[in-house]
């Protein structure tokens, strides 16, 4: 039984070790001191460069970066997408160091570490002892289940403090989630992730290829910025897990920070095979209404700034201080003060601040890695203005700050602005065709469509998944995966079910003429699509579908929207339940209004139809195209009895 639960053997270099660890060796001579990577303290192993001239094993700046954001040698701030594989050279002195294999009882040979592969696979009579040959390794590269450890809970011990950005990194995958039944409401896990906090978890995967069985929106083309966790499908990797929640917000993988990229180069990262999945995500704080007991995000009214000079021993000191984002308002925040050092010490600075400029720089809109540059470069002095908050209140719609720019007086509520319908979202374009193609009666086009009415759970147009290679469709090449179908042979595909679409596709004679759109990337999401991450190898499952990425569904036309109105009653506290961003901002222009967050025990909540990364597009009737964001939340909180929400929900890119 011992066996069974504990790790297999290491093809690469013998050892029994999980594969998300580094590889073990026997060295037979004292390694060089700059060969040696300063976090695990052993020879490095697939050696990452930073911009600030460290090196360090792959796995290890990896993991050391979930958690931070600087290099462990000089604290300077570090990316992991900056970071570059180091010089062949590099690699070669590794490659030539002497290890000794580790199969004592059946071999004593000493060879360079490079070698050591080779050698188990031709010549060691341990290996073969032991199994390690090529089957072996086929099957270990396939990520047999058998060797999967049993599904255990996740604990967290008590010296984890919830004023602190707790790292849950467990080796155990968590029991599956039971957060899908209602009778099962004790054995809930998403409480382990705390409101308000980043936080990190890790999450194993026996086969690297396998599905988060998530869907998400979001990303830095649109207003929601983030990338946002739409939907979680029952018995998938994330739900077994049980921590995270739909609306949770994911900043970094692997230590690549998402926070604001695109949409597709998200994708990009989360794609990446690996066994362990790290990430770094927010969930929004909450805070109780008295009178009902819901959970309300707070509107935080702050005093005018003040001035705070902090004195420095000298140039590499540091200050003590935990700097972060929120979700809720804009800039840069203190999160924590380290107890005793120069912050604490003068104690003019508290938890919760925000930062508005350092040294004379603007920083209302900053992040913590450019504050962070800010104050290492200040050799003697800091100066800070910072802003407290003073008061809460618990507004009617959970406004989102960082989009209402509004002053103390209320702003006009114009019914539209200057070219309203022009959004400012370019992810991508439409180009309507009209392909005409001949066949043979007896012969089919040659394509697979999905979509259509009553999709599932979203109503959608018909587009093309696949097309069959040598059909019709491909030798004439303009239908292409990803478009949309709109009639056939004059007969209009728009609003019916798939079944229907197949149909009228089959019942074609020989000439058969397709209206259809065709779905374009814009060329800065195109640069950023085309960046690969480091290590990136592309890899894809070779049985996976095609599938649309939820930024082509933002492109189509309007007379494409499949709309819904949902009718909303007001509960006792006054509130709808969620939070939205967007409107029109004179620096920006317009951009549709996005639901972000969705609060539990709500109406929105508890009527079901509400997604995070809808789209409002009416109230009570009125287009909110060209409205601010001030504008609409001060409507919602004025209308009385029921609400109506006119919507069009697209589904989330699926992972």
């Amino acid at each position: 039984e011992m066996e069974d639960s504990s790790p297999p053997l290491c093809v690469t270099c013998g050892q029994a070790h999980l594969p998300e660890e580094n590889h073990l060796y026997s060295y037979t001579e004292e390694v060089d001191d700059d060969l040696i990577c300063h976090i695990c303290l052993q020879p490095l192993l697939q050696p990452l460069d930073t911009l600030c001239g460290h090196t360090f094993c792959t796995a290890c700046l990896t993991n050391f970066l979930v958690e931070k954001d600087f290099c462990p040698m000089d604290r300077k701030l570090v990316i992991l997408q900056t970071c570059r594989k180091s010089s062949i050279l590099v690699n070669n002195l590794l490659d030539k160091l002497m290890v000794s294999c580790p199969f004592t009882e059946h071999c004593s040979e000493v060879m360079q570490r490079g070698h050591l592969e080779q050698h188990f696979q031709t010549q060691c009579k341990g290996a073969s002892h032991y199994g390690l040959t090529k089957e072996r390794k086929r099957r270990s590269q396939d990520c047999s289940p058998d060797h999967g450890s049993s599904l255990a809970i996740a604990t967290v011990g008590p010296e984890l403090s919830a004023a602190a950005a707790i790292a849950l990194m467990t080796d155990e995958p968590g029991l599956v989630n039971p957060a899908f039944s209602p009778t099962s409401e004790d054995s809930q896990l998403y409480h382990l992730i705390p409101d308000g906090e980043i936080t990190c978890i890790k999450i194993n995967r026996t086969d690297p290829h396998e599905n988060l069985a998530i869907r998400i929106v979001g990303g830095s083309e649109t207003p929601l910025v983030h990338i946002i966790i739409q939907h979680i499908y029952r018995d998938g990797v994330i739900a077994r897990d049980g921590r995270l929640l739909p609306g949770d917000m994911i900043l970094k993988v692997n230590g690549m920070d998402i926070k604001n990229v695109p949409h597709n180069y998200a994708l990009s990262i989360l794609k990446q095979p690996c066994h362990v999945l790290r990430l770094t995500v927010l969930r929004e704080q909450r805070y109780r209404c008295r009178n009902s007991g819901l959970s309300l995000d707070a509107h935080r009214s702050r005093d005018s700034s003040f001035h705070v000079v902090l004195n420095k021993s000298s140039p590499d000191e540091q200050l003590g201080i935990k700097l972060v984002r929120k979700a809720d308002e804009p800039g840069v925040f203190i999160f924590n003060l380290l107890e005793g050092g120069v912050a604490a010490r003068d104690g003019q600075l508290q938890e919760n601040d925000r930062v508005l400029a350092i040294n004379g720089h603007d920083h209302q809109y900053g992040s913590p890695e450019s504050a962070a540059q800010l104050i290492q470069a200040s050799e003697k002095q800091v100066h800070f203005v910072v802003s407290r908050q003073t008061r809460q209140q618990t507004p009617d719609i959970l406004q989102e700050t960082g989009w209402s720019y509004g002053g103390s007086s209320p702003q006009p509520c114009p019914a539209e602005r200057n070219n309203p319908g022009k959004s400012t979202l370019h992810a991508v374009t439409c180009h309507e065709k009209v392909v005409a193609v001949r066949k043979d009666h007896t012969e089919s086009l040659g394509m697979t469509v999905a979509g259509g009415a009553s999709n599932r759970e979203w109503d959608l147009p018909i587009y093309v998944i696949s097309v069959e290679p040598g059909g019709v469709i491909s030798r004439d090449s303009r239908i292409k995966t990803g478009d949309i179908l709109l009639n056939v042979n004059g007969i209009d595909l728009t609003g019916v079910s798939r079944s229907e679409a197949v149909a009228l596709l089959k019942n074609t004679n020989s000439s058969v003429v397709l209206k259809a759109l065709e779905m374009r990337a814009c060329e800065a999401q195109e640069e950023w699509g085309c960046l690969p991450p480091p290590e990136a190898t592309q890899a894809t499952s070779e049985s996976s579908e095609w599938s649309p990425s939820w930024v082509m569904w933002l492109g189509l036309p309007r007379y494409l929207y499949s709309c819904k109105e949902i009718v909303l009653r007001r509960n006792t506290s006054g509130s709808l339940g969620f939070s939205i961003v967007g409107g029109y901002e004179e620096h920006t222009g317009n951009k549709p209004f996005f639901i972000k967050s969705i609060v539990g025990g709500t109406p929105a909540y508890n009527d079901g139809r509400i997604r995070c990364g809808d789209i409002l597009l009416a109230v009570n009737g009125r287009n909110t195209s060209g409205m601010t964001h001030a504008c609409l939340a001060r409507m919602l909180k004025e209308l009385k009895g029921k609400i109506t929400l006119t919507i069009v929900s697209w589904p989330g890119t699926f992972l």
